[in-house]
């Protein structure tokens, strides 16, 4: 029976800089711990004072990830999911925000009993209190607790300090481990310890010692440097795991246990070391490395420059959705990025799509590259490349079809032009008041939502049954009055959701594969179990 106070936390925290990988770390952590027979939750602090990730910029921050119960989250919750194979809601995820928001509202009730509401204790008191609970009701033997930033900055600083009083109240039960970087300057030719000494004295200065190190670098961690590591930042050697780059982020796991670190966890806990191994997990990565037949996708968005660097972050669970369903069909994916503004201001280079196999045009919003991608749609559709649009990509398929098929050359979506006259795909009817009054956070519709699909459609052949559920994220929706028009000309409407009749699933029977979907079924997909429509995505794309 589930016991509380059993329960065991594990806090991951980042030393010298950000993207060091605390996220693939704590999903790795969880991984292990639950291969070797425990059940794993986690959770996401993020130190923005924003309530949700919802309305922040994914060229800055990267993807939103969205759970089933409708939250707005950071993408590391899609890593959790991923590595864990579990749902993971809205309790699981926090931000400065949405914990000041609460003390606040508590205040204001007089939750407190006339007392002065402070930063410290009471925002800390919030932050546990929410850890808490998300523990109790994943029932779990284990929580993995990220908290986002570096330490040493004042943004996390009260996130630090929760960790802090957990582990005082009860030091058996909480540990703590740092993933920093150790750095190897190219005209020194050394990895250094120091940045990383430093972030443990800060650390340590916030009142908490590290109980592991995760050292990241380009290169794997030598003896010499172990020691030192153990002997000024006061971690057993033992405990100082070396995490070096690897091939994919689904090496990370077994690369830490080289160092045996679930079983060092576990005793650290006074708990007995487990036999079992990540079986499954390294099987997968063995396919990963052995395929040799690949499979070229090109994915056409606009979340991809920030200067003169690609941000792969901006669609992760489209990435790995794809790397998902191509290992399932036993190749390996090459997938390049496009930018849709290239295509519409040089249409002439749509030829370029010759050499992919396959086509993707994920979600997104605004008016940048959209004529874009409705070139590449109508090129996809007209040369029968297999096509899959996510989302935004659903409904500018809906829209390209419209307008090259149907007749109706004006076809165009509210979000872009208000007044068009044909709005194939218009703004949601309970979305029209939260537009206009500026009710824009956490305000779409968000969460899994019931699809029917239709016998010997495609999308039927993908999921093997008629009733599923998928997540949503949008405002805009296929304009019902449009749908008689487009059926007659060949367009097949395979998905209805039966309470509100939104069209969730369009497609062409004529083309190997062109299929539209108004959810993003990429936050379903899991390495040991890909998503349906992706794998028959890329099994038509092989073909």
């Amino acid at each position: 029976m589930f016991n509380s106070s059993d329960h065991k936390y594990i806090f991951v925290v980042g030393g010298v800089m950000s993207s060091v990988g605390k996220g693939i770390a704590a999903a790795s952590i969880g991984k292990i711990l639950q291969s070797k027979g425990y059940t794993v939750t986690a959770m996401k602090i993020d130190p923005y004072i924003n309530v949700d990730a919802g309305t922040m910029n994914p060229t800055e921050h990267g993807e939103v990830f969205v759970t089933d119960d409708g939250d707005e989250t950071d993408q590391d919750i899609g890593n959790y999911e991923r590595f864990l194979d579990i749902t993971i809601g809205k309790v699981n995820y926090m931000t400065t925000g949405r914990v000041y928001l609460s003390v606040i509202h508590k205040e204001r009730n007089h939750e407190y009993a006339g007392k002065c509401v402070q930063v410290v204790p009471h925002v800390p008191q919030e932050v546990i209190r929410r850890i808490k609970e998300a523990s109790d009701l994943a029932k779990s033997d284990f929580t993995v607790i990220e908290i986002g930033g570096t330490v040493g900055e004042y943004e996390n600083i009260l996130f630090i300090e929760a960790l802090r009083m957990m582990k005082f109240e009860n030091p058996d039960n909480v540990k703590t481990v740092m993933v920093s970087y150790l750095p190897v300057p190219g005209k020194v030719g050394e990895m250094k310890t120091k940045p990383t000494q430093h972030a443990v004295r800060a650390l340590n200065a916030n009142g908490v010692n590290p109980d592991f190190l995760i050292a990241r670098s380009e290169y794997p961690l030598d003896e010499v440097r172990r020691q030192k590591l153990a002997l000024y930042c006061n971690v057993l050697k033992d405990h100082v795991i070396s995490a070096p780059d690897v091939e994919t982020i689904y090496d990370i796991p077994v690369n830490f246990e080289q160092d045996d670190l679930g079983n060092k966890i576990l005793a650290s806990f006074g708990m007995k070391p487990a036999k079992k191994d990540l079986k499954e997990w390294r099987e997968l990565i063995e396919k990963i490395k052995t395929v040799q037949q690949e499979v070229k996708i090109a994915v056409v968005g606009k979340y991809f420059e920030s200067g003169q660097f690609t941000l792969a972050d901006s669609y992760i669970s489209v990435i790995e959705a794809i790397k998902h369903a191509a290992w399932a069909n036993n190749v390996k994916p090459v997938i390049t990025w496009v930018s849709a503004e290239d295509f519409e201001r040089h249409p002439q280079t749509l030829s370029d799509l010759e050499k992919f196999d396959g086509v993707l045009v994920p979600g997104g919003f605004g008016s940048r590259g959209i004529e874009g991608k409705i070139k590449v749609i109508g090129w996809c559709r007209e040369h029968n490349k297999p096509y899959l649009g996510l989302c935004y990509g659903m409904q500018l398929a809906a829209i390209e079809f419209a307008r090259n098929v149907a007749g109706i050359a004006d076809a165009h979506t509210t979000e872009i032009d208000k007044d068009t006259s044909n709005p194939v795909v218009h703004t949601m009817p309970d979305q029209i008041q939260k537009i206009a009054h500026g009710d824009m956070g956490g305000t779409m519709r968000l969460g899994a939502y019931e699809c029917l699909i239709t016998k010997d459609s495609v999308a039927h052949k993908a999921y093997g049954e008629q009733k599923i559920f998928e997540r949503h994220r949008h405002r805009y929706e296929f304009n019902n009055d449009y749908k008689d028009v487009l059926a007659k000309a060949g367009l097949v409407f395979s998905g209805i959701n039966p309470q509100t009749q939104l069209v969730e699933i369009i497609e062409l029977p004529a083309n190997k594969f062109h299929v539209g979907v108004q959810f993003h079924p990429e936050f379903k997909s899991r390495p040991l179990s890909p998503h349906p429509l992706f794998i028959e995505f890329i099994r038509n794309s092989l073909s």
